[in-house]
């Protein structure tokens, strides 16, 4: 969808703030606003609420209806029918927004409303484009998360800026401020919950500034933080990975190839699961009677081989079956793929024992980790590939 800046004469301040059963903090959000905002800036508060079952919308038209108004600060609330994510939120929320500068919030008091002045200030102060509130510069920091979050955040911070090649120290930030003029034209996806991600990939050559903050875990209410979106980041990222400009947008991209690969090695390795599967169950009751240990050894031994041949054949391009080399190789791509398996056992131990995560994620992470050094190792040593 696209958003066109709105001329207006009315807050030069809109403050969008997404909600989905926050009846527990909206209020004190909203008063905190009220409270800190110099009276010199007229400023908006645009709650939008996903039809929240604990009716905080119907919270917020009760509190309109009774609250002395304060000068220069005015609340309003967008009803929406459905749960339809956070971006779309926030995207409903400035196309409704009068003000030429907006702020974006979390609803949970985890981003202080003390912090909107400077964020404002500094917008002025720079005449840059952008203010991001940062948790990963200096005086930065995150109260109450525990080490599992903490790294899951770290892990999609790393994910962000190396593989979109954002610059920002905190492209996952869900709290910043900027000029409305700036998305004038811009299609988003709204898919995932960072939509400041998406601002970052799509509209280069922004000037940003960076400030400190105090993220505070929320005390209230339950966070909003679960696979689903996990899976929705992984998709948002792929879908911004893949919309470079258009004179980029080909194989010559070196990272595209590198994906590429990357992809063909893992379609692998799923097929070579089925193989093992079928293999050993074959030898165990269908074909033969053999013990089942030795039908599953034959049963990985076949996997492995399909999977050498085919990632020599298709995932690197290597037609040479010389025996010398594809000896060399299948030797090297069965010591490698051993090697993955170790760090995957190394990770799912560490994970559990150290961090005391759930068995079922830590060897979901294991198994990432394992398969990725697997196709590393095999990819810059088994068949000469380049790393990138």
């Amino acid at each position: 969808m696209a958003l066109e800046t709105r001329n207006a004469n009315k807050p030069q301040v809109s403050i969008i703030i997404p909600t989905y059963n926050e009846s527990q903090n909206i209020l004190n959000v909203l008063k905190s606003i009220g409270d800190i905002i110099p009276k010199n800036i007229f400023t908006e508060a645009i709650v939008v609420d996903d039809n929240s079952p604990d009716g905080t919308g119907k919270i917020v038209e009760d509190y309109l209806k009774n609250v002395k108004k304060i000068a220069g600060y005015t609340v309003n609330v967008i009803h929406r029918t459905a749960k339809n994510g956070l971006s779309s939120a926030i995207l409903s929320g400035i196309q409704r927004a009068t003000g030429d500068t907006i702020v974006v919030m979390d609803s949970d008091l985890s981003h202080p409303p003390q912090i909107i002045p400077k964020m404002i200030e500094t917008l002025r102060h720079y005449q840059c484009d952008m203010v991001v509130a940062s948790r990963y510069i200096t005086g930065g920091k995150i109260n109450g998360w525990n080490k599992k979050r903490k790294l899951l955040s770290k892990i999609a911070t790393m994910i962000a800026k190396k593989g979109l090649g954002v610059k920002t120290n905190d492209p996952m930030s869900g709290f910043f401020a900027f000029r409305k003029g700036i998305l004038k034209g811009l299609n988003f996806d709204a898919i995932g919950y960072k939509i400041l991600l998406e601002i970052l990939v799509k509209k280069r050559g922004l000037d940003i500034k960076e400030i400190p903050y105090t993220f505070q875990n929320r005390t209230l209410g339950s966070s909003k933080l679960d696979f689903p979106i996990i899976i929705d980041y992984v998709k948002s990222v792929w879908k911004l990975y893949r919309s470079g400009k258009p004179e980029e947008n080909n194989e010559k991209r070196k990272s595209v190839k590198f994906f590429s690969k990357a992809g063909r090695f893992y379609t692998i390795g799923a097929t070579g699961f089925a193989i093992n599967y079928i293999i050993s169950l074959m030898f165990s009751g269908g074909l033969t009677e053999i013990w089942y240990l030795h039908a599953n050894i034959l049963g990985i031994i076949t996997s492995m081989t399909s999977n050498f041949v085919l990632n020599k054949w298709w995932t690197f391009g290597d037609r040479d079956f010389s025996f010398k080399k594809t000896i060399s190789q299948f030797s090297k791509f069965i010591m490698f793929s051993s090697f993955g398996a170790l760090i995957q056992l190394g990770v799912v131990f560490s994970l559990v024992d150290n961090y005391d995560w759930m068995y079922t994620t830590a060897l979901g992470v294991g198994v990432l980790t394992g398969a990725f050094s697997n196709f590393i190792l095999n990819k810059k040593w088994t068949f000469k590939d380049k790393l990138w």
